[in-house]
């Protein structure tokens, strides 16, 4: 199997955006991918891919991980996570593209239209905002903004932010993983890819980091939601092409 430059190219620049506008790389890397592999395919990817990304998160902005919010959004996501990974089994994926497609563009618009929308920072909020994270992760491969709208609303360090958001997504990717293989959504012939993911999710990571400190997080998130919601078009775009040929 031959590798695609362009995709490890994509890949780097999706979780050094990801990085920066604090969504995780999963938001673009998912969408992206599909230009590539098969929906299934992807999600796989995806899981191996945020293992080495999120350890790399909590190795460089190691200064204290929430232990409320580990164990009020965290518990529930890798709960709900197994029920989406099982789910997109019994999904066909040309719906779970379109539902992807939707996704990102609502999101993108609710980010962008209500720039001051907050969650009440309580248990219930949490368990709520973590459930619906890690049911879109295995479902949809991505949910990492909807854990992030969550936790912002306690106001966090940005290093402890993205050290506790990461470990929650590493408690994610490691339970969907199993659930992925045993879907048959890891592949053989795509294992050629994986060093290169776990090196891009380093380096992704640390150059991410570097920028942080030079762009206003605030700033660049905007910038990341219109990016966002220009993928969902293309997604859905790409997707109606692909159904008026066939």
């Amino acid at each position: 199997m031959n590798i695609s430059t362009s995709f490890l190219v994509l890949a780097l620049l999706a979780e050094i955006v990801g990085t920066i506008g604090g969504f995780g790389s999963s938001v673009f890397f998912v969408p992206l991918g599909n230009f590539y592999f098969d929906f299934y395919t992807v999600l796989g990817l995806t899981a191996v891919f945020h293992l080495s990304s999120n350890l790399s998160k909590i190795f460089l902005f190691k200064k204290g991980i929430n232990k409320f919010l580990l164990l009020y959004i965290g518990v529930p996501s890798v709960l709900f996570v197994i029920i989406g990974g099982i789910l997109s089994k019994l999904v066909e994926s040309f719906w779970l593209e379109v539902s992807l497609g939707v996704f990102l563009v609502l999101l993108s618009l609710l980010f962008l239209i209500k720039t001051e929308l907050v969650i009440t920072p309580n248990k219930k909020n949490s368990i709520i905002g973590g459930s619906l994270s890690g049911f879109s992760a295995g479902l949809l491969g991505t949910g990492g903004a909807i854990r992030g709208l969550t936790m912002a609303a306690f106001n966090l360090e940005k290093s402890v932010f993205i050290a506790t958001s990461a470990f929650i997504d590493l408690l994610i990717d490691a339970t969907r993983t199993v659930v992925y293989y045993q879907n048959g959504y890891i592949q053989k012939e795509i294992l050629i890819y994986i060093p290169f993911l776990l090196l891009i999710g380093l380096v992704g990571t640390f150059i991410g980091k570097k920028i942080l400190h030079h762009i206003p997080q605030n700033k660049f998130k905007k910038i990341s939601l219109i990016f966002i919601f220009i993928i969902g078009i293309i997604t859905l775009g790409r997707l109606f092409i692909v159904s008026e040929m066939s």
